[in-house]
């Protein structure tokens, strides 16, 4: 037996760890506390990568759809394939009849984030998609405006900082998300211990806010109320104070003016003394920040949320500072890789959403399909995603899907995306590939890093992500008659990952290279996070401007805000630790236990409806209907409802042993796609108006509809 040391790369807190391989097959997983980030913490899911290795319904070769069912072949034909069937429906009615969906495991994986682009420019579509604008859309379009550069991002300098202000963020679930920070309870108990103060705004006492100082419900959708109150009484109450190099806090003060708390508290439900309260300590607090997740960034006015994120940072002096929001400085900078970003350069055909980064908004994907006319998709590339069950209205992109000419999925199951498919490409596991974590250590709270050899070998038959684009992308190269630096392009794809790190960590911060990460497997400490501004700022100028149009145009949308409305019940999300979306629910060791399929709701509400705890329940939308069984809480808001996404499995087709047998419909299936952020295009996944009726055993809501 011998051990070896790499890090799980599954969520984004890319943890160490030690494991144990007897005779070429995994034994044990463990936390590696020779790791300067995650300092020996592990969650399950780091232990569930023996699963993914193991899974006997993980393809190891790629397949064909045939009349007669799913047939093996070799990887030179399917290329062929593939790249034959793209060209020519692109050549037959336009480069955008081709779509792309690109999964968030794609951000994990070394070998997607170094050859992936690269193969994707060579098809020359606009109709470009990822779970991005289903996630962190707003904290990127926030970056952008602000600060110069998409990724550009401020992470919580939470193991200095001695107050924390957190909204519709779990981080006891989710390890940290645009903020790496494994071991987030230890973290917080850290916090506590040296006298500082964790308050959890969201619609849930969650695992988080179940810990927390302080959690006050918040009305979903109306996080944008709250902040812009906070906002508007640091500035009233004196305590706004700005860098040299800030300017627009006039124009702000002048946007916010009538914000006031007690406004803030009729839409909200928070208290107009709770909101000068949290207002005068953060920002009186020496050191502070405020942090914000999917909860405000998957709703209608998320982008106003993130931009309010960090108006309040930087008016309280909190920007930049330890303890505040600060910049990391990361060995290999992801930026010089990543485009600035820019946004409404085009629009979608059919409601005219504007892109952002070179990608529209996944909420119009399965309109742009199905909707006839000039550059409408007709085959589609999805790699490493399942937007089937997570992206909105997932019964209509079912049926887009099934409508196209030709679909290829990079991905190595048949589930209920990629079941559509006419041919998988299906790549090397985690523990068969190299990884060196580029976009999470530009996300982490501590500055660190990593490279991971692979721990098992891999197969001859077998080929890596990188592997998979590099043959596609050279194959376009020589079949499309618009591709252009031809050298440059092809010498790039034949670039090994490995290359392309180690040219980074030498043009990098520190003396670093991939030869002498190898020599310390466990990781390098490379300190705590400091003060960058304005030098980091990616603007000529080095100049922040808070007063952003785009933002400050969209404010007069929250005036159609109300005040709390009896009998109203709008539907959010949940996370769970064992839970990863929808991709890790084919590991027996993580959907093990009690079921948390269920929609929660406050026992008021269910009185008021006639429902009983364990009842089956109809849950609908103006997107559709799902059967459910409900489940009486009092860690929910009265008037808002919880569903989990990243359920409904069991479809037709799909070929996932474990997944099928797990309880629980699609979230996705009532969430609308016609509910956007007007400003960045984000799906709107929380505060969904629905209503909750009881069923019948036949699946038929049989009393009337209570909104």
């Amino acid at each position: 037996m011998t051990v070896r040391r790499t890090s799980c790369n599954l969520c984004e807190a890319i943890c160490g760890v030690l494991v144990a391989v007897e005779d070429g097959r995994v034994t044990d997983i463990r936390g590696d506390e020779s790791d300067p980030l995650s300092r020996g913490h592990i969650c399950p899911k780091a232990v569930a990568l023996r699963d993914l290795q193991d899974d006997p319904d993980r393809l190891t070769t790629p397949v064909r759809r045939t009349p007669d069912g799913w047939q093996q072949i070799g990887w030179e034909a399917a290329y062929e394939i593939v790249v034959g069937k793209l060209t020519g429906i692109q050549q037959e009615h336009g480069r955008n009849a081709v779509g792309v969906y690109l999964g968030n495991p794609n951000v994990h994986s070394l070998g997607a984030l170094t050859h992936m682009p690269t193969m994707v420019r060579q098809l020359r579509t606009r109709n470009r998609f990822s779970a991005t604008s289903i996630d962190q859309l707003p904290h990127m379009l926030a970056s952008y405006l602000l600060y110069g550069h998409q990724l550009m991002v401020p992470v919580p300098d939470i193991d200095r900082t001695s107050y924390l202000l957190m909204l519709g963020a779990n981080p006891l679930a989710s390890n940290g998300s645009m903020m790496t920070a494994p071991g987030f309870g230890t973290r917080l108990k850290e916090l506590r211990k040296r006298g500082g103060k964790v308050v959890v705004v969201d619609p849930r006492r969650t695992e988080t806010a179940a810990v927390s100082d302080e959690h006050h419900f918040v009305r979903p959708g109306t996080d944008a109320a709250f902040l812009l109150a906070l906002i508007h009484q640091v500035i009233a109450d004196g305590h706004a104070r700005v860098a040299s190099y800030v300017d627009g806090l006039a124009t702000v003060e002048a946007a916010v003016e009538k914000w006031t708390p007690e406004r803030a508290a009729a839409i909200t439900g928070i208290p107009a003394d709770v909101i000068r309260r949290v207002a005068e300590e953060f920002a009186t607090a020496d050191r502070a920040t405020c942090y914000g997740r999917v909860g405000v960034s998957t709703q209608q006015f998320g982008a106003i949320c993130q931009w309010a994120i960090q108006v309040l940072n930087i008016i309280t002096g909190n920007l930049d500072r330890p303890g505040g929001t600060m910049f990391p400085r990361p060995a290999v900078n992801a930026l010089l890789g990543l485009g600035r970003g820019h946004v409404g350069v085009w629009k979608s055909r059919v409601r005219g959403l504007p892109e952002f980064g070179g990608e529209l908004p996944v909420a119009t994907m399965a309109e742009e399909i199905l909707t006839p006319g000039e550059g409408q998709i007709r085959a589609m590339v999805t790699v490493a995603g399942n937007p089937v069950l997570s992206t909105p209205n997932g019964s209509r992109l079912d049926e887009a899907f099934a409508a196209l000419d030709f679909m290829v999925a990079i991905d190595p199951y048949i589930n209920e995306t990629t079941r559509h498919a006419d041919v998988i490409l299906p790549p090397a596991p985690p523990l068969e590939r190299e990884q060196y974590d580029i976009v999470f250590h530009q996300l982490a709270v501590r500055n660190t890093a990593r490279w991971n050899d692979p721990v098992l070998p891999k197969p001859a038959e077998a080929r890596h992500d990188w592997e998979i684009f590099r043959d596609l992308g050279l194959a376009l190269v020589r079949r499309t008659p618009w591709s252009r630096r031809r050298a440059e392009v092809t010498a790039r794809l034949r670039t090994p990952p490995r290359w392309i790190v180690d040219a980074g960590l030498r043009i990098g911060p520190y003396p670093l290279s991939v030869r002498k990460l190898r020599r310390s497997p466990g990781g390098v400490d490379l300190g705590p996070l400091q003060p960058a501004l304005p030098g980091a700022l990616h603007r000529k100028s080095k100049r922040i401007d808070l007063a952003q149009r785009m933002i400050l145009d969209e404010l007069p949308r929250l005036d159609a805000l109300t005040e709390l409305s009896a009998g109203e019940l709008l539907l959010i999300g949940r996370r769970h630790l064992r839970n990863n979306n929808s991709w890790m629910h084919n590991s027996a060791r993580l959907v093990k236990g009690k079921p948390r399929h269920q929609l929660l709701m406050h026992p008021d509400d269910l009185a008021d409806r006639g429902l009983a705890d364990g009842q089956l329940v109809t849950v609908a939308s103006t997107a559709g209907s799902v059967a459910v069984e409900v489940a009486a809480s009092n860690d929910i808001m009265p008037g808002v409802v919880s569903l989990p996404h990243g359920f409904g499995h069991n479809r037709p087709g799909s070929r996932l042993t474990v997944a099928n047998q797990v309880q629980g419909p699609s979230a996705n299936d009532v969430t609308d796609a016609n509910l956007v952020d007007a400003v960045a295009g984000t799906a709107a996944v929380n505060g969904v108006p629905v209503t909750v009726t009881a069923t019948d055993p036949g699946g038929v809501a049989v009393t009337p509809n209570a909104r």
